[in-house]
């Protein structure tokens, strides 16, 4: 197994949060397997009702002993491939019942799933790829119209790590052979399939909590993503965010819009599934007469949605009335900070409570739920500040992370209502570290706390509250998909007519944000959105980092010591 995805908390602190109640000592294969034990032919997962164009396979519906039984098929045919316990398996497929098959499969047999969004392309596979080394690479082979599998070969042939090739198809599905790539078929476990995962699992002995299940990848200012290991620990601990703020039980239907790559998709859904066992409809890629249609059909309870989309929702009454949303009793929401009518607006008019989520990759840290604020407007501009004594709040989270709001400068502490500083928490909710921190650094200060990097300031009478100030970092979120405007400033600063090149984020109601870029051409030269997104499309960018609005200046505006002012741009 590879030292740098086994026992990634010091011992000492895995110790005393287990003491403390804040880790439980679980892993989530086994918290699978209780809910199979549960209710095993109760209905768990449900297919994007549009995975005919997705991947050319009608959507199924699996109940759990379904599942486990095709997570078991799936398990030994991981160890037929030589994948073992340690090994890093990365995963490109679009939301479907075969990417949650395939997260269970590996998570029974102990191997570290690297999950990586569709729109990835070369470039981006090769950065993510030599990061992690990972063993073996899985994919679905396409997403609607896009080859998945070319890009996924080109680049395996240049990382030493990789040994095999898979691809995991929906069982109504034929491919053509392809030299190099072993073809999975998903279906049920045979007796053979059973006796052999249960002959390495005795064998082998009960995993290691401490041990990381997943590496997702996030992206900040800096031009290179960074590879986010997550152990069951911490993974599990953060679940009851996604728990406690919506109130998930056994009884919902709730439906997952976001690519099952980072933590909107992990705590927000996955893993309250997993811990409630209720019923999970996946849906990719975002479309929203598909999303609505899925909420009716489904009966759907609960869901989660950027801002911006809920806020054009909330004004497009037309489209509301041909919709039947009278399922759904609550939404959350996140990545931006929420505009009070728009939280308002859904719960005067549709009675639906709007729950708003703050946290990153690399520490799940702060939510507002209608419990502790009943006032929407109240719940669209404070957090709850978790350091004020004589204050309880509805998620058992809020006694288990620590906050504290530092000067960025002097890094004194901040107690005082109205001074903005940085948001930095501890607890069992924050990562390890970086999977290569050779090339990253440790994003914590002194005494462990996670330096956020947000700007937030202490409100309320008693100091009960946090408010949201300003990201300190120049972040484009779009769909909660996050961008580096660095990387994508450095892939156009490469097109032979560019000077100077500055990129932000572009206001949008559906996305929240899309990506507008600021250039200046050299002399003589010229310089359209579509020549541009020729160039990077040839250099094999994904999609979604690629400029949707250009706007050509004569020169940057800058500070008097040469500063880019994007404030100025946005």
């Amino acid at each position: 197994m590879s030292t740098r995805v086994r026992a990634l908390h010091p011992h000492d602190k895995v110790e005393d949060y287990l003491a403390r109640g804040w880790f439980s000592g679980e892993t989530v294969d086994g918290v699978f397997a209780a809910r199979v034990a549960d209710n095993p032919d109760r209905l768990a997962l449900v297919d994007p009702a549009n995975k005919a164009a997705l991947v050319g396979a009608a959507p199924r519906r699996l109940t759990w002993a379904d599942l486990d039984s095709e997570s078991d098929a799936l398990a030994a045919q991981f160890l037929r491939h030589g994948l073992t316990r340690g090994d890093i398996l990365a995963v490109q497929m679009p939301n479907s019942v075969e990417m949650v098959t395939v997260f269970l499969a590996a998570w029974k047999v102990g191997i570290v799933v690297t999950p990586l969004a569709v729109q990835y392309r070369e470039h981006e596979l090769g950065i993510v790829g030599r990061q992690a080394e990972p063993t073996a690479y899985l994919t679905s082979g396409r997403v609607g119209e896009h080859d998945l599998l070319t890009p996924a070969l080109t680049v395996c042939r240049e990382l030493a790590s990789v040994r095999t090739v898979l691809r995991y198809l929906p069982p109504d599905v034929s491919a053509e052979p392809v030299e190099g790539v072993s073809t999975l078929v998903a279906g049920p476990a045979s007796a053979t399939d059973r006796s052999e995962l249960a002959a390495y699992r005795d064998q082998r002995g009960p995993l290691d909590p401490n041990d990381a299940m997943t590496i997702c990848w996030t992206s900040g200012t800096e031009a290179e993503p960074k590879g986010v290991p997550r152990t069951h620990l911490e993974w599990l601990a953060a679940a009851w965010a996604g728990v406690d703020a919506p109130g998930i039980v056994a009884d919902d239907v709730i439906l997952n819009p976001f690519p099952m790559i980072n933590m909107a998709a992990f705590v927000g859904l996955l893993l309250p599934w997993l811990r409630t066992g209720c019923v999970l409809v996946q849906h990719h890629p975002f479309d929203l007469p598909t999303f609505l249609g899925q909420i009716a059909s489904e009966r759907v309870t609960y869901t989660v949605a950027p801002p911006a989309l809920l806020m054009m929702l909330l004004h497009n009454e037309a489209l509301l009335a041909s919709c039947d949303l009278s399922s759904v009793t609550r939404l959350g929401s996140g990545s931006a900070p929420l505009q009070p009518s728009m939280v308002a607006g859904w719960q005067e008019k549709h009675g639906i409570g709007v729950i708003n989520f703050f946290g990153s990759n690399e520490g799940i840290a702060l939510l507002s739920s209608p419990a502790d604020f009943p006032d929407p407007v109240e719940r669209a501009q404070f957090f709850p500040n978790y350091a004020c004594p004589g204050y309880q709040w509805a998620s058992r989270i809020s006694t288990w992370v620590q906050v504290r709001l530092v000067d960025p400068i002097t890094e004194e502490v901040i107690t005082e209502p109205g001074v903005p500083g940085e948001l930095r928490i501890g607890g069992p909710t924050v990562f390890p570290g970086y999977v290569r921190p050779d090339l990253h650094p440790m994003p914590f200060d002194g005494d462990g706390f996670l330096k956020s990097g947000d700007l937030f300031e202490i409100a309320g009478a008693q100091g009960q509250f946090l408010r949201f100030v300003d990201r300190a970092r120049d972040l484009i979120i779009r769909g909660g998909v996050n961008i580096s405007p660095a990387e994508v400033e450095g892939l156009i600063a490469a097109h032979p007519s560019v000077a100077e090149v500055a990129v932000v984020g572009d206001p949008d109601e559906v996305f929240g944000e899309r990506v507008a870029a600021f250039v200046a051409v050299k002399p003589g030269t010229s310089l359209t959105l579509a020549d541009l997104a020729d160039f990077l499309q040839g250099r094999h960018v994904a999609p979604y980092k690629i400029p949707e609005r250009l706007e050509v200046v004569d020169a940057l505006p800058r500070n008097p010591v040469g500063k880019v002012l994007k404030r100025a741009l946005r």
